[in-house]
């Protein structure tokens, strides 16, 4: 797969599918950009399991966090990578590990490592790099064009309701 560009299709279908998130490199430093996207993901109504050795057993905005993948007390659909791009191939091995794997595998912004996202599109899992879950989520439901930025997306469609703080839902086309 080419992961310079990603269809608008692909990256709302996971979006769409996605309910449960393993955030490695979580923070509880409100200024981190770790929290703010932990925060967007909860109000919109995604669980979110934060991950951070340094802090496993403590909570971010109100969820236990967990020391590694292995420790979830769950499956989840979704990685969402907050680590350097050299910490990844190791990240990978973790979820290939992991009995179900996840979905998805999604690499933060800045975040990219070709080969071990080969290995995980080769066990079957979807790959996301260099891209935000926050700032895609945004895009596509409409909300980013709130504040005047252009989405790129133009759509007469009606936004669909979802639980969250203002949450309309990822459009489908």
């Amino acid at each position: 797969m080419n992961h310079d560009i990603y269809d608008n299709a692909y990256i709302a279908g996971i979006l769409n599918s996605v309910r449960t998130i393993a955030m490695v490199g979580a923070s509880p430093n409100d200024v981190r950009p770790s929290y703010f996207v932990l925060k967007y993901l909860l109000a919109k109504g995604f669980s979110v399991f934060p991950i951070n050795p340094g802090h496993a057993g403590k909570e971010i905005l109100g969820r236990t966090v967990y020391a590694s993948l292995a420790d979830l007390p769950q499956p989840f659909d979704m990685v969402d990578i907050f680590r350097a791009s050299s910490a990844v191939p190791s990240i990978i091995d973790q979820v290939l590990k992991l009995d179900p794997l996840p979905k998805v595998v999604w690499m933060q912004l800045g975040v990219r490592h070709d080969e071990a996202a080969a290995r995980a599109e080769a066990a079957g899992i979807k790959v996301v790099m260099n891209r935000c879950p926050k700032i895609e989520y945004g895009k596509l439901s409409g909300e980013i064009g709130w504040t005047g930025v252009n989405s790129g997306v133009l759509s007469s469609k009606k936004p669909l309701m979802r639980q969250g703080f203002q949450s309309f839902g990822v459009r489908q086309k």
